[in-house]
């Protein structure tokens, strides 16, 4: 039998109207598919043309300092705001230090631009890098430092993140950040974290970008196909207070900041944008730090990203050249192609994290018992939850055990407990795992796992007592 034209137009937009929507993947792969190594170029050498952009190099000189990059910073998430009907709201906050590296009273400011959620505004994921940088000496503010990677590539990503990501809406707040200040002792990292904690904001994870731009070391290996995630195993906020439970019920390698390195770990596998992840299970690289410790100082989830392999030639170094070596941060240093791939994780990261609901805050309990029982409070935006196991000597979550959407009742192997919700593992002991439970929007997006430990909730811990 033949169709009339008319007929087979008919069934062809039946069809395309019951294919199914694209997966949680497949939206993220369309979002971070316009990152552009051009305008990550074009930020890069604006920056390096500021000079110095050392935090005690001026901060009133339109051309010169520290100032003017963060004018232009400014500018740029003002720029985006325009584009997208004043989706962003572009703001400054500052407080005033003195230091080892700050031998004077000093103004530190940030500048940020905050794009709130549709539903959850206050559920906020935050991307930031710092703009100042440094030659040899951390007190010199007269020559040149380009700072191309330290950090011109992590502020880079923020502003390509910015771009890309105001022309979507999400339910979650994201907050785009250059910070000033890390060089001379992280004060950028506590002057945000500070004003998020006085703003009340519930922060589900800080993306800490530093150094994420060169792909070879000073002694020739080169690797453009890892990104490195750092972050810290037991929770440092807390730590004295938890210190205990921990060595009972386990917990060291289950904050919440390791989870998000688990999460950028899967992100990276599932993308498939040319990067693994390679989790580095410590704060931050060995005997050195970030912005992003600030945050954790305050109960907040925060991880580092930076560059498979450092060059320590290229990294706080006056520009010269001795014995045939070039030293010195140059953009001609940079590694655009690979920064392309290291800003789509981060935008993908934050697209999903984004659309998520925040993750529950499980317990767990079956102690002297063949089975174990997981509860956690629910989570208003939530679709349904997924359970995990992982063994306590695993490194990372597998596919989840239980599935369980908010419209299941005991029939479908789920149950109130107390007013949470709740599903009993049966002939699990629970000696031998670790259990973790995540949201999952209506349209498929899973947020972060958070583990059933002490100190594995996303929001910052508070003693008992003082509850």
């Amino acid at each position: 039998m033949r169709l009339s034209r008319t007929a087979f137009a008919l069934s062809s937009i039946a069809l395309i109207a019951a294919a199914p929507p694209p997966s949680p993947d497949a939206k993220l792969r369309a979002i971070v598919a316009p990152v552009s190594q051009a305008q990550l170029r074009h930020t890069i050498e604006t920056l390096v043309g500021f000079g110095t952009r050392h935090t005690l190099s001026s901060q009133t000189d339109p051309k010169r300092g520290i100032g003017a990059a963060l004018n232009w910073s400014e500018a740029e998430f003002n720029r985006y705001s325009a584009a997208c009907g004043n989706c962003l709201t572009v703001q400054r906050t500052s407080d005033t230090f003195s230091g080892d590296r700050l031998p004077a009273p000093t103004k530190i400011t940030d500048v940020f631009a905050i794009q709130r959620g549709a539903e959850r505004p206050n559920d906020v994921v935050i991307i930031q890098a710092h703009i100042d940088s440094r030659v040899t000496d951390p007190m010199d503010a007269v020559h040149d430092a380009p700072g191309a990677n330290d950090d011109g590539s992590g502020t880079a990503a923020v502003l390509e993140a910015a771009r890309i990501l105001s022309k979507h809406k999400f339910p979650g707040t994201i907050v785009y950040a250059t910070l000033m200040g890390e060089e001379q002792g992280l004060y950028g990292g506590k002057v945000l974290a500070n004003y998020a904690k006085q703003q009340g904001w519930n922060v589900v994870a800080v993306l800490n970008n530093d150094i994420i731009g060169n792909s070879c070391s000073s002694d020739g290996v080169c690797d453009s196909t890892h990104a490195r995630v750092l972050s810290e195993g037991p929770r440092s906020q807390g730590e004295e207070d938890l210190a205990k439970s921990v060595h009972s019920l386990g917990g060291e390698n289950d904050s919440p900041s390791r989870n998000i390195s688990r999460y950028l770990d899967s992100l990276a596998d599932r993308l498939k944008i040319g990067l693994d992840v390679r989790q580095i299970w410590r704060t931050d690289r060995f005997s050195r730090g970030g912005d992003h410790i600030p945050f954790l100082q305050l109960g907040f989830p925060a991880a580092r990203i930076s560059v498979a392999v450092e060059n320590y030639n290229w990294q706080h170094q006056d520009l010269r050249t001795e014995k045939g070596i070039r030293y010195g941060d140059t953009i001609d240093h940079v590694d655009f192609a690979y920064l392309a791939k290291m800003t789509k994780l981060n935008i993908a990261a934050l697209a999903g994290i984004a659309s998520a609901p925040p993750p529950p805050e499980p317990k767990v309990e079956g102690a002297v018992a063949t089975d174990t029982t997981v509860t956690w409070s629910g989570m208003p935006s939530a679709s349904l939850y997924l359970v995990y196991k992982r063994r306590t000597d695993e490194a990372n979550w597998g596919k989840p055990d239980v599935i369980m959407t908010t419209s299941c009742d005991d029939r479908k192997g789920c149950h109130h407990v107390g007013g949470s919700w709740g599903t009993v593992l049966p002939h699990i002991r629970v000696d031998d795992w670790v259990f973790g439970v995540s949201s999952v929007s209506k349209d498929g997006f899973e947020s972060p796992v958070a583990s059933a430990v002490p100190g594995g909730a996303f929001h910052p811990y508070i003693a008992p007592e003082k509850k």
